[in-house]
């Protein structure tokens, strides 16, 4: 839509932005449901049980890791979109543990964008996959009304350096390595209820790679991390709870919000992907007394989030010691028991 100023809005163009416009969780475990798995005994991860990412073993010493990602715009700069849309496809190595190598876009535009307004995109997620280890190599882009970008990434591991969903244990504890609201708060900013600040924070987190806190982690050992995306802390927790056959106890009021989430959430604002998120998860998360905001909080899908870690808690204090000395963003924000579900107190 063009403005007036000649200026068209990224996020007119799009029904839902960001990892909002996900697919519902609950609907796609029903669709995988019946989706028999490749046997392949170098097939390291897979649909059983899925991950972030597939991985396959080439030998001894490596393996690859592929995955992709891409969604609607979330933000109207298209600098920031490119960015922003690279950022969430290339976290999804880095929670595998994993190294990018090499990237292609996916992109569909309408074809009266202006062509200098794609290049920024492109250029954007470019300069993205190069901060983050890895090559832009090409793409494939087609014409579609709304505006779609992102990207197929390989990396590789180690076979014995996979982070899983599936390996939380008694005793361990969570960590989050980025503060949440991102959902809230663009919802928030289409809306008029948040203004420039709160958008520039939340754009800063978005853009922000999880290669520095990868990084941290592969000296530490974790159990199981997992990014928090589309599916909220909530959703990715219920995910790694059920999955590592563990209860996962939180601390709501250690939950970190991008400045501005909260008093957005206490206006009443949600975005769409939260009642989808609370159909996946809420049938398994205790909520009892939270409140609403908090509620909100954890429901809300995140683009680009942090990483999700479950750690041996002996090793909680030199994990939060390394990302302190590395001004790296962390709070530890719950426990693992034994049990099953997600418990919020």
């Amino acid at each position: 839509m063009d403005t007036g100023t000649g200026q068209i809005k990224l996020t007119d163009l799009a029904a839902c932005g960001g990892c909002a416009a996900k697919y519902s969780a609950a609907r796609l475990e029903e669709l995988l449901a019946g989706f028999v798995p490749v046997e392949a005994e170098n097939l390291l991860v897979g649909l059983a049980p899925a991950d972030d990412a597939a991985v396959y073993r080439l030998d001894d010493e490596r393996a690859l890791i592929f995955t992709l990602d891409f969604f609607p715009p979330v933000v109207d700069d298209p600098g920031d979109y490119g960015a922003i849309a690279a950022t969430n496809a290339l976290n999804d190595v880095f929670a595998m543990g994993g190294a990018p190598l090499l990237a292609l876009s996916i992109a569909a535009f309408p074809e009266e964008l202006p062509t200098e307004m794609l290049g920024e995109i492109f250029a954007a997620a470019d300069a993205q996959v190069r901060l983050a280890g890895g090559l832009l190599a090409g793409g494939h882009t087609i014409r579609d009304a709304e505006p779609k970008y992102g990207l197929a990434v390989v990396g590789t591991v180690h076979p014995d350096g996979i982070w899983p969903k599936n390996g939380a244990r008694p005793g361990d504890a969570l960590f989050l390595t980025k503060p949440l609201g991102t959902g809230l708060i663009m919802t928030g900013y289409k809306k008029g209820l948040a203004g420039e600040m709160q958008l520039t924070r939340a754009i800063h987190w978005m853009r922000t790679l999880n290669k520095d806190a990868a990084d941290v982690l592969r000296g530490v050992g974790p159990n199981a991390v997992t990014d928090v995306t589309g599916f909220g802390l909530f959703g990715h927790a219920h995910e790694v709870a059920e999955r590592s056959g563990v209860q996962i106890r939180l601390e709501s009021e250690r939950f970190p919000a991008i400045d501005g989430a909260l008093d957005i959430a206490r206006k009443g604002v949600r975005t769409s992907g939260d009642p989808r998120n609370r159909d996946f998860a809420a049938a398994h998360v205790a909520v009892d007394d939270l409140p609403p905001t908090l509620d909100a909080l954890g429901y809300d899908p995140q683009t680009a989030g942090g990483l999700l870690v479950s750690i041996p808690a002996e090793r909680g204090p030199a994990l939060e010691a390394e990302f302190g000395a590395k001004r790296l963003f962390i709070r530890r924000i719950g426990r693992v028991e034994e049990g099953a579900g997600v418990v919020v107190e």
